[in-house]
Order: C-alpha cells, then sequence, then structure tokens
C-alpha cells in the first residue's frame, strides 16, 4: 500500500492551497524490478563471462606461445650442439670404439675404427698418425668441418686432442667409400646401375660447389678421389677427408703452394707446374673430372691412367670414342642409359681441360649435370693442348 498526495480541485475562500492524499494500490501480479533486475543480471553476467573467456583465452594464447618459444629455442640448442663438434678424451676414444675393436680401413694419415656413441649412433672414428709433428691435418679437418653442414659433406662429430693423441669423429657412412662400387660396368654384382652413378655425380658436385660458395670462405678440397667419397645407407654421397684442404677467401683468384698435394692420377697440372695457370677452386674441378671418368669406365678400364708404361690414356681414349660417335665399348644398357653414360663422360671431359681458364666451375657442372645430355657440346680436345704444352 503506498499513498499519492494531489491540490484539491475544489477550495474554499481560505487563502492556502489545500492538499489531499489518496491511497493507491499496485494491482495484483505487476511487478516492475522485476524483469529489469533479471536482465540487469543477464547482463553483467555476460560480462564476466565475456571478460572471463577473453582471459583464458589469452592465457591460454600465451602459454601456447611460450611453449612454442621455448620448443623453437630448444630445437636451435639441439641443432647448435649437433653442429658443433664435441671435445673427447682418449679414454671416451677408447670407450666409444670398444678398445678399438673393428677396424674400418687405413690410409696414409691415420686408421679408422667403427665405433658407437649411442645404441642409434654409429660413428667413425680416425685415429691421426703422429708423423706430422706440426698437426697441420687435425688442424684442417678440425677448422673446416666444425664449421661447415651439408647434405653431400660428411659431419665432423667431434676430436680428440689428448697430448699426442689425435683423432676425430665422423658419422658412420654404412657404404663405404664410393671406390669399392666402381669396378667395371660389366660386373653386375657391384654396379650400381646409371641412374644412381648420376645422383651420385650430382651430389658429389653439389658438395664441391657448396665447399666453394656456400661457406663463409672458400675451401679447396686437394683431393677429391673415390676414396674420399662417403655413400651412407641410401648411396647419398659425402665428401670427406680434409686433410689437405686449404681455406680461402672467395675472391682470392690464386692460392699459393710450396709444395704439390693430393694423390697421384687426380692432381690438376697447375698443382705441378705453374706453367698450366695458377692454383685454385679449378683444381678441384680437375679432380672432379678425373673422378667422373672414373664412375664411367670403371676402376678396370681407369685402372690404365696410374699405368706408366702403357701407350693408353682411358680419358684421350673415351675422348676419341666420344668425338668419332662411337659406343663407349662399356656394358650401358638401353637408350637412357647410354645418355647417362655420355653426359658424364662429357662433362668430366671438360673438367679436366688441362688449363684452369678453360675449366667450368662447380655451380655450371651441377647445371650441366641437371640438364638432358643432348644439350651439351664437347669440350675442346685437352690432349692436343697437353701435347703442345710439352
Amino acid at each position: 500500500m503506498s499513498k499519492a498526495c494531489r491540490l484539491k480541485k475544489e477550495f474554499t475562500n481560505q487563502t492556502d492551497p489545500q492538499t489531499e492524499c489518496l491511497d493507491v494500490s499496485r494491482p495484483k501480479g505487476l511487478n516492475i524490478g522485476g524483469p529489469t533486475k533479471r536482465i540487469l543480471g543477464f547482463c553483467t553476467l555476460s560480462i564476466v563471462l565475456l571478460v572471463m573467456g577473453t582471459l583464458i583465452y589469452y592465457l591460454y594464447s600465451s602459454n601456447k606461445r611460450e611453449e612454442e618459444n621455448q620448443l623453437r629455442v630448444k630445437r636451435f640448442l639441439d641443432e647448435y650442439r649437433a653442429l658443433k663438434p664435441s671435445r673427447y678424451s682418449y679414454a671416451d676414444i677408447k670407450r666409444i670404439t670398444d678398445q678399438f675393436k673393428e677396424k674400418l680401413g687405413q690410409g696414409a694419415y691415420g686408421t679408422v675404427f667403427k665405433g658407437r656413441l649411442s645404441s642409434e649412433l654409429l660413428v667413425a672414428v680416425k685415429m691421426l698418425n703422429n708423423s706430422n709433428e706440426k698437426g697441420e691435418n687435425f688442424i684442417n679437418e678440425v677448422g673446416t668441418m666444425g664449421q661447415i653442414h651439408h647434405v653431400n659433406v660428411v659431419r665432423l662429430i667431434g676430436y680428440c686432442a689428448d697430448g699426442f693423441v689425435r683423432a676425430l669423429v665422423y658419422e658412420f657412412l654404412p657404404n663405404g667409400p664410393l671406390q669399392n662400387f666402381l669396378s667395371s660396368a660389366d660386373n653386375e654384382i657391384s654396379f650400381l646401375g646409371w641412374d644412381k652413378l648420376q645422383d651420385i655425380a650430382l651430389g658429389i658436385a653439389k658438395g664441391i660447389e657448396y665447399l666453394h660458395q656456400g661457406c663463409e670462405q672458400q675451401i679447396l678440397h686437394f683431393d677429391i678421389k673415390p676414396h674420399n667419397v662417403l655413400l651412407d645407407h641410401d648411396f647419398t654421397p659425402k665428401v670427406s677427408d680434409f686433410g689437405l684442404a686449404k681455406l680461402c677467401s672467395k675472391d682470392q683468384s690464386a692460392v699459393s703452394m710450396t709444395a704439390a698435394r693430393g694423390t697421384i692420377g687426380y692432381i690438376a697440372p697447375e698443382v705441378y707446374s705453374r706453367n698450366f695457370g695458377n692454383v685454385s677452386y679449378k683444381s678441384d674441378v680437375y679432380s672432379y673430372g678425373t673422378l667422373l671418368l672414373e664412375m664411367v669406365g670403371g676402376r678396370k678400364n681407369f685402372k690404365v691412367m696410374e699405368d706408366s708404361t702403357s701407350q693408353v690414356y682411358f680419358p684421350e681414349w673415351i675422348y676419341n670414342l666420344l668425338e668419332q660417335g662411337s659406343d663407349l665399348r662399356i656394358h650401358i644398357g638401353d637408350e637412357g642409359n647410354v645418355k647417362i653414360a655420355r653426359k658424364l663422360a662429357i662433362v668430366g671431359l671438360w673438367c679436366i681441360q688441362w688449363h684452369p681458364m678453360d675449366r667450368p666451375s662447380m655451380k655450371t657442372v651441377v647445371q650441366m649435370l641437371e640438364r638432358e645430355g643432348d644439350n651439351l657440346t664437347m669440350p675442346p680436345n685437352p690432349f692436343a693442348s697437353a701435347s703442345s704444352s710439352n
């Protein structure tokens, strides 16, 4: 019950107006405040839920971003640790190789043993000879390999410099050196097939191109040969053994060298005599060309080049056959294989031009190998220029 007051419509001669108050009853069932309160309550609740939802989403997104950032940092650190060689003690090396239990091979600069870092990670441990007292090969390999990472260059995992003991720990490549598969193409037992040989040739070229152009400093290998190309489980080639490597700036056109370095049969002419030109990255190109021709001819045929008593020089024999349009006289197979063998031979002959300026760069070699063989032109006869130089 409530009251409402108003002026009286009728009043007497009194000077002051009169008011009257009446009882006013609200109709039954009419409640003005109820719906309004409910609407206001609903709006308030919606706003609270919206704010809470926004806050929860923000916190969730923030945590997710933080987790992603932590994962990104973790991946970076894992990759950084993978790229940076670890240092091992001699005791570590003995443990890794199980007291030098399994020997993989031996070369001029040391002996290689199979090792194990974990149940999943196998390694090849190269124990360097002590004959090089200055440790130049060790410094070259660690200094060079520690800063590069490429699918076609073997990865240096770690090293040991413990007193007089020096060792290098590389990733283990189960198929070993390329030379194991370079018997004659007629020997189907070890012959990889022309498609696979082409892939291997291209992979080696990309690895050398990376050394020449992909690193901060140009890396000249100076010992490109089948023994120094290792094959993983998929036969992906990886350039290895950087004991003779030299680092120089990319704009350096010549490298000083006091003595010839490399392996006989793969050493560029200018490394022996400056009459052919300056020593540079083109010296690696020559070695690669020699390797390529050996891949084409197989070790059985190419062995002739190492025999000084023979009157036949295998690369020259290959050149003469190609120039005459004759068959390469090796087991080829179908027409597609003929094109691959011919392409590899032509690129190899371009690379072994006697004068460095006549050889292509490794970037050009990669482009040549990626093209169809029909688009390649025969190079000048390098053996004629060799005769004129003598």
